[in-house]
């Protein structure tokens, strides 16, 4: 069972006793991998949780940069979320197609622009829909709403960065990413990276925080998961993964955990892989 935190994870229960708050508002984040075939946008229109907004990840993000969906521009995403109606005073929750995954991101976007009210569904929408709930496929009628952002520096990290936590060992890096990619034993979805992994990084494979309907596992369950990978949890946390994706899940269980000093490298391996002079490692952590 979900212990319901409105800064953190929220259950279906919960999100369903609140869905008529004035204050509430819903963001469908899905996003998925070129290979898995889907279309997030298609499967939004065709139905999702009542009065929810599509939040497209690839395009509220800083295309000046060649990487894919870097946190955008303070500017980009206060415009885009007035758009879309979400500002100061809301209760954001963000759900997901896949149960808990690409909500978490934006759960930490939000996070980064100072915004605390904000929630990832816990389950997301498989588990709304396995429980028989309300599905509508009209748009929400939307209002303009300002928001105020103030960004929290601290919540991310850039490649010198985290080229000097790996050097002098002061945070326990930890990539997310399947063990066949942090050990460098199958290829990287993406051309021209190298396999392998940051040099100290320890591997929590995003899916072992999670429980077999998505959900996310106790703080309890979620502290034993990162030891058992000999994460040292004294100390601070930065999280990695392909492209600063499911990092954000290993942010939001540090989260929900009580460990609230960690950050996230936005540039992950598409560019840690993709730089020849930075060193990589292979096998086990």
């Amino acid at each position: 069972m979900t212990q319901d935190d409105p800064k953190t994870l929220v259950s279906t229960d919960w999100l369903a006793a609140h869905l008529k708050d004035p204050d509430l508002r819903i963001l469908d984040a899905s996003w998925y991998l070129p290979a898995e075939g889907r279309d997030p946008k298609a499967e939004y229109d065709a139905g999702h949780i009542p009065g929810a907004r599509f939040f497209d990840i690839d395009d509220i993000s800083d295309h000046r940069s060649d990487l894919p969906h870097m946190a955008p521009p303070v500017e980009k995403f206060m415009s885009r979320m007035r758009a879309m109606g979400v500002g100061d005073g809301h209760q954001v929750v963000v759900y997901d197609g896949a149960g808990l995954m690409s909500a978490a991101r934006v759960w930490w976007l939000f996070r980064l622009m100072g915004q605390t009210n904000v929630a990832v569904l816990d389950g997301g929408l498989p588990k709304w829909q396995a429980e028989g709930r309300e599905i509508e496929d009209m748009p929400p009628m939307v209002r303009d709403r300002h928001m105020t952002v103030r960004v929290q520096n601290h919540l991310v990290r850039d490649v010198t960065q985290v080229s000097a936590a790996a050097k002098l060992g002061d945070h326990e890096i930890v990539d997310a990413r399947a063990p066949a990619r942090f050990k460098g034993e199958s290829p990287e979805p993406r051309e021209g990276l190298r396999s392998g992994h940051i040099p100290g990084a320890r591997n929590v494979f995003f899916k072992t925080l999670l429980n077999d309907d998505a959900t996310m596992k106790s703080p309890e369950e979620i502290r034993a998961v990162f030891q058992a990978a000999g994460v040292d949890l004294s100390k601070p946390v930065i999280t990695t993964c392909g492209s600063g994706v499911t990092a954000a899940v290993l942010s939001l269980a540090l989260e929900h955990a009580g460990k609230p000093d960690h950050s996230l490298y936005d540039g992950s391996w598409s560019e840690w892989g993709a730089f020849p002079t930075l060193p990589i490692a292979t096998g086990d952590a």
